[in-house]
């Protein structure tokens, strides 16, 4: 089992990391998902963090939308040296931590079900997720491996500060 150490690589929201190098790359996810590729031929790995499913044309074309992270992250890691048809997916986050006043954007849901619908779209397997629920997570994706550790987040309250 590879060694886990805390990542240096923090991937923020509207971002991504593609890597040839094995790494660690942690991000934090409430709503917003990460949609993780692996070349397991190659060895080449790639995560975006995305905060809304789409980008309606206004404006920058910007990986804060879902619609474009996905395909930049494809480019990127073909560009990269990956062919299409050896690489998987694994996706993560979605979480409604919002509260129930925000539950009616369902933003967490719908970054869930375009992530699954693109991806499946593409022609990519998807291996791996662990999405929705009404918590953050915490990951940890090895660029060289695949491998994701994850860990849920308990939201504290101010009644719970005494």
């Amino acid at each position: 089992m590879n060694e886990y150490r805390q990542s240096d690589n923090f991937l923020h929201p509207s971002s991504m990391r593609v890597s040839k190098d094995p790494q660690w790359v942690t991000t934090v996810l409430g709503s917003c998902v990460a949609v993780c590729f692996i070349d397991r031929k190659r060895k080449i790995g790639g995560i975006n963090h995305y905060m809304l499913p789409y980008w309606n044309g206004d404006g920058l074309e910007s990986p804060k939308f879902g619609n474009v992270a996905i395909l930049q992250l494809l480019k990127k890691m073909l560009d990269f040296g990956s062919n299409k048809e050896d690489i998987v997916c694994k996706i993560f986050g979605g979480g409604e931590v919002l509260g129930e006043q925000n539950s009616v954007f369902n933003v967490g849901k719908r970054n869930i079900e375009l992530a699954f619908r693109m991806v499946s779209d593409l022609g990519i397997s998807i291996t791996g997720s662990s999405t929705g629920g009404k918590m953050g997570r915490k990951i940890h994706f090895n660029t060289g491996t695949g491998e994701v550790l994850q860990k849920y987040l308990v939201k504290s309250t101010n009644k719970d500060k005494k």
